[in-house]
């Protein structure tokens, strides 16, 4: 379902990934295969528009640049699409990813000049456009030892965060000669394209990683249902233990706080004071806790199906998502700092959050 507030419209049966255009008056999903769907608002909803069905199988991952208007998806069939929209439709142009095995996520980068796609193939291709062939070329970034399960960049085009399966978060340049310029700034020095500035170990498979708006702070998220704050160049890696599932997908909605989705099904908040990094609230707590006045306590449940055999099996999570969250991504920003983010998952919903109204202090 599509969600401000309140339930509008349901969108699958699950939701692998989404994105939306610049203005959020349209939205990119896929309805886990190989399909990518885009929906347009209309009034107070949103409404099919399109379906765009190049990829031969399951789609990984959609970004939508809002510099370009340009939506870029791959799949597990290793291949990625750029599609530009002329004259009404949709324009797909394959991009040859030079994979031997899935791809596993892709995000434009912040000039939208340029893309990156993480794959099984242990390594990760970056992939710009060159005019004098008039084609997208790739270019690959190794030194991965499993799976890139993740990928996100710098404020500055150059830096390239990975998370991976060898339980490893590694930062890397991804500075394309005749696309980046120099001096592009950042924490390290300016390297060659592919070269490796830091690598932090976590204590299982890196699920997510992410950059602060600043660019200073990374955070990955591991399956030891931990997530780790390192401040760039030298600082110390923080790890928080989280007592939950492990979180699927992470980011920062500001320099002092970061959401994480996973098993859950409910949005996880950290904070940061004085550069100290900690576990603050699941942000779906209230509603959690006003159904669970309403519906009674498990045990009353229990009793009333024993004694009279008429209570009905209920199914019907008391959080908003109903199954576990798979996607987070930003959809309000202000002045370097989200104040609305939209989740989706397993159970086919598309929710939007509003910080102010959950009380987040940015």
């Amino acid at each position: 379902m599509f969600v401000m507030a309140v339930d509008i419209k349901q969108l699958a049966v699950c939701v692998t990934c989404h994105a939306y255009n610049a203005d959020r008056t349209k939205l990119a999903f896929c309805p886990n295969n190989k399909e990518v769907h885009i929906w347009a608002k209309s009034g107070n909803e949103f409404v099919p528009e399109a379906i765009l069905s190049e990829h031969d199988q399951v789609v990984t991952g959609i970004d939508w640049s809002p510099k370009t208007n340009r939506i870029v998806s791959c799949s597990q069939d290793r291949n990625a699409y750029v599609w530009t929209f002329e004259g009404g439709n949709w324009k797909p142009v394959l991009v040859i990813l030079r994979l031997n095995r899935a791809a596993t996520s892709v995000k434009w980068s912040p000039n939208g000049d340029k893309f990156a796609v993480s794959s099984g193939a242990k390594c990760v291709s970056v992939c710009y456009f060159e005019e004098e062939q008039n084609w997208w070329v790739s270019k690959h970034i190794r030194k991965h030892k499993s799976t890139v399960t993740s990928l996100d960049w710098h404020p500055n085009n150059v830096l390239l965060v990975t998370g991976s399966t060898d339980f490893k978060a590694r930062v890397f340049s991804a500075a394309v000669k005749g696309v980046d310029k120099k001096g592009a700034g950042g924490p390290y020095p300016e390297k060659s394209f592919g070269e490796l500035y830091a690598e932090f170990s976590c204590g299982g498979w890196v699920k997510s990683v992410a950059f602060s708006p600043s660019g200073n702070v990374i955070a990955f998220s591991g399956h030891d249902s931990t997530v780790t704050f390192v401040t760039l160049p030298d600082g110390k890696p923080q790890v928080v233990l989280i007592k939950d599932l492990p979180l699927r997908d992470i980011i920062f909605l500001s320099e002092n706080a970061l959401v994480g989705v996973g098993h859950e099904n409910n949005p996880t908040l950290f904070t940061s004071q004085g550069g100290s990094w900690k576990y603050d609230r699941k942000l779906d707590e209230a509603a959690a806790a006003a159904g669970a006045a309403k519906a009674g306590t498990a045990f009353d449940k229990f009793k009333n199906k024993v004694d009279t055999g008429s209570e009905k099996n209920e199914t019907t999570l008391l959080t908003k998502h109903q199954n576990s969250v798979s996607k987070v991504v930003p959809f309000k920003t202000a002045g370097g700092k989200t104040t609305q983010f939209s989740t989706s998952g397993v159970d086919g919903r598309v929710i939007v959050w509003d910080t102010a109204q959950l009380k987040v202090s940015l």
